[in-house]
């Protein structure tokens, strides 16, 4: 099976988004001790100001979080679990196109 240089790079762009998702999340508990979700932006104020980059960038991997447990816990159903997996992909293809995007802007590339 030979894949074309443009979906080589989709794929590429997919997994930088979501290794980056996990790494900004996975840095958020390590710093704070607490999970980085949703309710962040509920708090208000500077704290949903401040993590607004954290979201953005993060919201992949804790769609992705919730809805692993959601399906193990509550039982969801699969067309749901199918349904938050491809908008997390989906975000997590925008993502890491901004991410690559910047790293080459950075890299003088």
């Amino acid at each position: 099976m030979n894949l074309s240089p443009s979906a080589l790079e989709n794929l590429q762009t997919l997994v930088l988004g979501l290794a980056f998702a996990g790494l900004l999340a996975s840095a958020f508990e390590w710093a704070t001790a607490r999970r980085a979700s949703f309710g962040l932006l509920a708090k208000g104020g500077l704290v949903a100001l401040a993590s607004l980059p954290l979201i953005a960038f993060g919201a992949p991997f804790i769609i992705l979080r919730n809805t692993v447990r959601g399906r193990r816990i509550e039982g969801r159903p699969i067309p749901f679990v199918m349904l938050a997996t491809m908008l997390a992909c989906g975000w997590s293809l925008v993502s890491g196109r901004v991410v690559l995007d910047l790293a080459h802007l950075f890299a003088g590339a």
